[in-house]
This record gives C-alpha cells, sequence and structure tokens, in this order.
C-alpha cells in the first residue's frame, strides 16, 4: 500500500482534492484536523458532506464529542487503526488537513508510556481528588510542567500516572524512553495559495457558514455543552458566542472570524514550510498534476 499527505492552510481545497485523488488511486482518507474530529461541529468545522463521507470511508470525523479531550495520543490511535482497516482491505491511505502538528507528531513519534495497572488508576484517581497534584509535580520536575496549566486535569493525571507507574518524573521517563517514528518516508503536498486570493476564501467561507446555519449549531452546542469545553474555544464558535452575548453586530462577527481564520492559516503556511524537510508546494492546480504523476 502507498500512503501520501496533503496539508495546506485552511480554505485552500485540501479535502475536494484529497477526494478527487483518493477516488483516483483506491485510497481511505484519515482526516487530520483539529475539529472536525468533533461529533456536531458540522458547519464550522467544514467537514466533507454525508455524501462524500459516503463516496471514500474517512477515520478521525466524528470520532469525540465536543465535551471530550483530543490529544496526539488520540490522533495517533486513530492512524494505527486507518492503516490497520487500510492495509486489510488493500487500499492505500492519505491523509489531510491543516492541522498538521499531529503529522508532525506521527512522523517524530511518541515515547511509550510504562505500564499502568488497575491500582496504579485508583491511586491516582485518590489522589487527584484529595491532593494538589499539579502543585506536587510542578515541584517534582518543573520542567515539565511549565506548559500544563492547573486546569489541564487530562494532562496533570498522564503526568501522575507516569510518575506512580515508573517512579520516574515525566522529564525523566520520557529522555530514558525516546520517541519512535510511526511513518517514514511519506509523500507530503503543501498546497500554496496567494494570501489575497486566500483571505478571498476565507471570506466566502465564513459567509457560507453563516448562511448554512452556523449560529444555530453554535446555540445547540452552548446549551448542550457550556462553554467549558475545549473544543468550545474554536475560531469561528468563540465569535459567534461574542455576538450572541452582545458584544458585536453580525458583519463584525463575520469579520472577526474572517480575521482569526487568516492569521490562523498564516500560522499553518509558516508551520507547513518550517517543519517538514521533505514536502512538494505547489498551487492547488499544478499539485494535482504532481500527485498524479507521482501516483497514477
Amino acid at each position: 500500500m502507498k500512503q501520501l499527505a496533503i496539508i495546506g492552510p485552511t480554505a485552500s481545497g485540501k479535502s475536494d482534492l484529497a477526494l478527487k485523488i483518493a477516488h483516483e488511486i483506491d485510497a481511505f482518507i484519515l482526516s487530520i484536523d483539529s475539529l472536525s474530529i468533533y461529533k456536531e461541529i458540522d458547519i464550522l468545522s467544514a467537514k466533507p458532506s454525508q455524501l462524500q463521507l459516503q463516496s471514500v470511508r474517512h477515520f478521525g470525523i466524528d470520532v469525540l464529542h465536543p465535551n471530550e479531550y483530543f490529544s496526539v495520543d488520540i490522533f495517533m490511535q486513530l492512524y494505527t487503526q486507518a492503516l490497520h482497516v487500510s492495509q486489510q482491505e488493500n487500499k492505500n491511505l492519505l491523509l489531510v488537513g491543516g492541522s498538521s502538528f499531529y503529522l508532525k507528531s506521527l512522523m517524530q513519534g511518541l515515547s511509550s508510556l510504562p505500564i499502568i495497572t488497575p491500582e496504579i488508576s485508583r491511586l491516582v484517581e485518590v489522589k487527584l481528588a484529595e491532593q494538589d497534584c499539579y502543585f506536587f509535580l510542578a515541584e517534582k520536575d518543573s520542567v515539565y510542567m511549565q506548559n500544563i496549566t492547573p486546569h489541564d486535569t487530562y494532562r496533570i493525571e498522564k503526568a501522575l500516572l507516569i510518575y506512580e507507574a515508573s517512579g520516574l518524573t515525566p522529564s525523566e521517563w520520557f529522555k530514558q524512553n525516546p520517541p519512535k517514528p510511526m511513518i517514514e518516508n511519506l509523500d507530503i503536498f503543501n498546497i500554496e495559495v496567494d494570501r489575497t486570493l486566500l483571505r478571498q476564501r476565507i471570506a466566502q467561507r465564513t459567509s457560507k457558514m453563516i448562511a448554512y446555519g452556523a449560529i444555530d449549531e453554535v446555540c445547540t452546542l452552548e446549551q448542550k455543552y457550556s462553554r467549558l469545553p475545549h473544543a468550545m474555544g474554536a475560531i469561528g464558535i468563540v465569535e459567534i458566542l461574542e455576538f450572541l452575548d452582545g458584544m458585536c453586530t453580525k458583519e463584525q462577527m463575520n469579520e472577526n472570524i474572517s480575521i482569526h481564520t487568516g492569521q490562523l492559516a498564516k500560522r499553518q503556511q509558516t508551520f507547513n514550510r518550517t517543519q517538514f524537510s521533505q514536502v512538494t508546494t505547489a498551487p492547488l492546480d499544478k499539485l494535482e498534476a504532481i500527485i498524479r504523476t507521482k501516483f497514477l
């Protein structure tokens, strides 16, 4: 089987290109998108339509509820599943999305974790309930904990599990257990887009999302999950909540979404340009021809 990745900034045409290529090379698709992973966030994530999802099997879409935590670990599990199914069914695998950090992590790999017994899990559960475990861990391993906030319960629990299971601080554990790449020699194709054109595409997509019911989608999400989950801090959701709070007009809301999406796209372009050593970058139409030449 063959594996390839299509990356690029938001609104650059990745999904449409991926669907076209997937049909031509007989591939399944793994979404590399930090918002499409969530159920019920359909319009604002710009995930493929149900018809498109039925035409090509997708992984990494509609996996979690918005109040569930998404992490690199979970993405690794999704990749492992997608790879296994693709191999079983003799399909190629196409990775596509704008959250290239997950692709980078896949290529770098993750360190293995110590064996977590039921007894360790119960001990950690009790300590989390009874103690200030963030402060305890910060004293033990200030370097590892400096990028973790006191409210990040998922990563605090993970750090404590490592400490209790191994007797080592997380920094020492990862030093002794370096990461192993999960994928090597991956063909990566990056969509290059003129910034003026990209701003226009983002503005058009923002208007389309609002017309398709993005405000109602956010209202439903807020009523069901509150504003606390991490997913509720995504671009588009935050600006609509500000509009619902009366902090801006609908026109200002549209503009804010476009501006913040444009800023995200700029960061994505920088990341894609600087974080991958071997990547083919070209405009959308030329990139399509390059992929065909290489895989057909």
